[in-house]
């Protein structure tokens, strides 16, 4: 991956975070948090992942559907990218997968205690 491919990355996810939090029309919006953004080497797709705190997946995603064209606009200007890539949301599901596993080690953690007491 080329270095202006990764910085266009972070700088996206940098500038996408500023634009949902200050410049959202839906309040729903205010409580996204983009974790990561990946693009395609061709420039044709932005593969943005997002995660919430509390809530529906469904509701969000479909905020962030609805806002596409907007937030694709919004993000172009912010880039001066000449090809604006496709965004497509993706919940970001290692944060649930990880909490999922400290859940598992503690629960193992508490049965082993509880025998070796």
């Amino acid at each position: 991956m080329s270095l202006s491919l990764k910085r266009m990355e972070s700088t996206a996810l940098r500038e996408l975070s500023i634009i949902l939090n200050r410049e959202a029309k839906n309040e729903l919006l205010k409580h996204v948090t983009i974790t990561e953004v990946r693009i395609t080497n061709d420039l044709s797709y932005m593969t943005v992942f997002y995660t919430f705190y509390q809530g529906n997946n469904d509701d969000y995603k479909k905020a962030l559907d609805e806002s596409n064209g907007y937030l694709r606009s919004a993000l172009a200007k912010k880039l001066n990218a000449r090809k604006m890539p496709e965004l497509i949301f993706k919940l970001d599901e290692s944060l649930a997968y990880g909490n999922h596993i400290d859940e598992l080690l503690n629960e193992y953690h508490k049965k082993h205690d509880k025998e070796g007491n």
